[in-house]
């Protein structure tokens, strides 16, 4: 059972969820989050110190806490607003490997949980029906973002092999989806006329918001090393999705569906990770979380069809923003195709 921890990138969603859940365990004696930038909310015990994980200083601040548990929430699925698309990279894969030199010289560490991603799989055509934690392998790197969760997978599980004493867990989450969670997939499917794929219905897994924090909390609690996939039961395919959203479609010629998606990305949130979207709007990508719930011990509360329905339910009438009414969305999914 933790004791003391340390979350990283505390000032995200996720990291200020899962220590105001942590907050609440009587046996968690000290609490941390270390972040560039506090967060948004006062976090009850939560010692806050600012730091960047990418700076080296992370070394001498670590060790200090005396943590026996550090939980990564750190990790950027989206470009961060007004930041070059690099900076992906360099907080991912080099905060990582600064973070993991910290824990290096952190004598008192005993487990490491990683809140990492399920893109390491890829989107293909001719893939598993559901994707197992020993896939990852098998599958081609095609995109910068699916590279840069790989190198920091190898940087991770080099890391555990050299540390047998420490419990290290990469958690490999499907995409997150929620009535309160603002992510670029819950803006594309909340849009007033959604583009898709011509030929193409991809099967999705897509995560509720709840279960993604009670996954982590369980991981927290009862870590076991090696990957975990985070995922609810079942799937759905993007027709049925939308559909619960009530959300009209236009088919597009798939050559075309990546320029269309660019001109959306600002506003989406997307960025330069478009292209990852593309792939996953097309091939879809399903995981299997047998070890979730045999090991880690944790039943997802919202299967795939429950989770769209609750998303469903809470975006109906919404828009995604003033300039991307119905007139919006067709005139740029038009300038798109000439």
């Amino acid at each position: 059972m933790p004791r003391r921890v340390v979350v990283i990138g505390v000032s995200s969603k996720w990291g200020s969820e899962i220590a105001r859940r942590l907050a609440r365990l009587p046996e968690i004696e000290y609490l941390a989050g270390i972040d560039s930038e506090p967060p948004a909310a006062d976090l009850e015990r939560t010692e806050f110190i600012e730091a960047d994980i990418r700076n080296p200083v992370m070394s001498r601040i670590l060790p200090g806490t005396e943590a026996d548990t550090v939980v990564h929430c750190g990790i950027l699925l989206y470009p961060e607003s007004g930041k070059p698309a690099g900076a992906l990279h360099d907080i991912n894969v080099i905060g990582t490997l600064q973070l993991l030199a910290a824990c290096e010289r952190t004598e008192t560490l005993e487990r490491v949980i990683v809140r990492g991603s399920a893109a390491i799989y890829g989107c293909e055509a001719a893939t598993p029906y559901f994707f197992t934690e020993d896939s990852a392998s098998r599958t081609p790197l095609r995109t910068r973002f699916q590279r840069d969760i790989s190198e920091l997978e190898d940087y991770f599980g080099n890391f555990a092999r050299r540390h047998p004493d420490v419990v290290c867990c990469m958690l490999r989450y499907q995409p997150e989806i929620g009535p309160q969670l603002d992510t670029p997939l819950g803006r594309y499917m909340s849009l007033p006329l959604v583009p898709t794929q011509l030929g193409f219905d991809p099967r999705l897994q897509l995560l509720h918001a709840d279960d993604a924090t009670g996954a982590l909390e369980a991981a927290i609690q009862r870590p076991v090393r090696g990957a975990v996939n985070v995922a609810p039961n079942g799937s759905i395919s993007l027709s049925r999705a939308l559909r619960l959203c009530r959300r009209p479609t236009v088919p597009i010629p798939h050559p075309l569906f990546e320029p269309a998606l660019a001109r959306l990305g600002d506003r989406l949130g997307a960025g330069a990770l478009y292209g990852d979207a593309v792939r996953f709007l097309r091939y879809g990508r399903g995981a299997d979380n047998t070890r979730l719930r045999s090991q880690v011990g944790y039943e997802p509360a919202f299967d795939a069809e429950a989770a769209v329905r609750a998303f469903a339910a809470g975006v109906r009438g919404r828009s995604v923003g003033p300039s991307l009414h119905l007139g919006a969305v067709a005139d740029r999914l038009a300038g798109a195709l000439r």
